[in-house]
């Protein structure tokens, strides 16, 4: 048997639990912006996703996704159950650690990628029709994804770049997002009231341990203690950091005071837009991306309502835009000095090359993921509905589907 590197493993074993509690973290950010009857509703969106998704990944999302490549669209079902999984390696020399950490790393992305999607279902979802979904979502959207980035499929082929899931876990999550807000339709109440977050503070510490639990997320995606981990590493922070900078000056610079809100938000545009670059560029290309995502993220919520579509809590504003911008970003300020697996970006002297592999797998994401969201929605709508009535609307989803409530006054 393989020797396994147990500096790499308990690395990885620290990143996986880390990733892991970055869904309770959204929790918590998601609850904190919506109105006090609907913060258990949007609370258990994340918190079921912990159980169900974990044993759909289990039973077959991780073989679809990793599973010996079939026509680099998805996975064989070699592992299906996880069969093979104990005893085996995974990487090699500094980088081998047990297959089954790099199993439950991997499956902590499925988890927080189906929670993400939920901040456009607020508030009006059946909870019933948002469990089916998930459970479709994961096994026909996500899982092929993540064969094509990561598992030997196409996107993988043909050179594209994403560390840790831009385009994976962000664009397809904000497809994912668009889709359902457009079935959905808008909440009542949409554009004639005021839906103000009942609780900012909450949302704070939910992005203080989104912003804790991403260097898990993208140093961790390194698969293994050392250089490239700690590369990784300073990019995320010093993106977050930017991010919540660039978000709070350009509310000044707009007329605005600056908001507790708009630093969170901030933040975690910047952790958004690093994700597919944070193993790939330099610690000043992370401040540009940082900077950019910050900015082009607070106008797209400022503009969003032009749109027409109720995206309850800026899933789109925030993961498509910014992930669509690291995305690309990447092509530019990607460089072999910093990853010799990865490629030289524009600035680097790559050319534009890879720049059109980026763009090729954000469009492909957004198409494949909206697409198949669209479809899975409209049969679930068909058969089982999607939206609750008006009266349990406007009583809250805490009472009308969980038969609780968040505060007792």
């Amino acid at each position: 048997m393989q020797a396994i590197d147990t500096g790499s493993t308990a690395w990885m074993l620290v990143s996986a639990a880390l990733v892991l509690f970055m869904t309770p973290g959204l929790a918590l950010f998601y609850a904190g912006m919506v109105r006090s009857k609907n913060a258990l509703s949007t609370t258990m969106h994340s918190l079921f996703a912990m159980g169900l998704v974990s044993i759909i990944w289990a039973l077959v999302g991780y073989t679809l996704a990793f599973g010996h490549d079939f026509g680099g669209i998805v996975g064989g079902l070699q592992a299906i159950g996880l069969g093979g999984v104990l005893g085996s390696v995974t990487g090699s020399g500094t980088a081998a650690i047990p297959t089954s950490v790099y199993v439950m790393y991997q499956g902590m992305f499925a988890i927080i990628t189906v929670g993400l999607i939920t901040g456009a279902i607020a508030e009006r979802m059946k909870f019933k029709a948002y469990v089916v979904f998930a459970t479709a979502w994961v096994i026909l959207v996500y899982s092929p994804l993540a064969h094509w980035v990561w598992g030997g499929g196409w996107l993988m082929k043909l050179g594209a770049l994403d560390f840790a899931g831009g385009t994976v876990v962000h664009i397809a999550s904000a497809s994912a997002a668009l889709a359902t807000a457009i079935c959905l339709g808008r909440r009542k109440g949409y554009g004639t009231e005021e839906l103000r977050p009942h609780n900012i503070p909450m949302s704070v510490l939910g992005a203080g341990i989104l912003w804790f639990g991403w260097f898990g997320f993208n140093a961790g995606s390194a698969l293994a203690s050392g250089h490239l981990a700690g590369s990784a590493f300073m990019a995320t922070h010093l993106s977050a950091a930017a991010g919540l900078l660039a978000w709070n000056l350009t509310e000044v610079l707009t007329g605005r005071k600056p908001t507790v809100l708009g630093a969170a938000s901030g933040a975690v545009a910047g952790l958004v837009g690093i994700t597919p670059a944070a193993g790939f560029v330099t610690p000043l290309a992370a401040i540009f991306i940082g900077l950019t995502c910050g900015v082009l993220c607070y106008f797209a919520l400022r503009i969003k309502n032009r749109f027409g579509f109720d995206d309850a809590l800026d899933v789109v504003g925030v993961h498509g835009i910014g992930g669509t911008t690291g995305a690309l970003l990447t092509g530019i300020f990607a460089s072999v000095a910093v990853n010799a697996a990865g490629a030289n970006g524009l600035l680097f002297g790559g050319g534009p090359a890879l720049l059109g592999k980026q763009a090729i797998g954000v469009v492909a994401t957004i198409a494949f993921s909206f697409t198949m969201s669209f479809v899975i929605l409209k049969l679930l709508d068909a058969t089982m509905g999607l939206r609750v009535d008006p009266e349990t609307e406007a009583m809250g989803l805490d009472v009308s589907e969980h038969s609780e409530t968040a505060y007792e006054l």
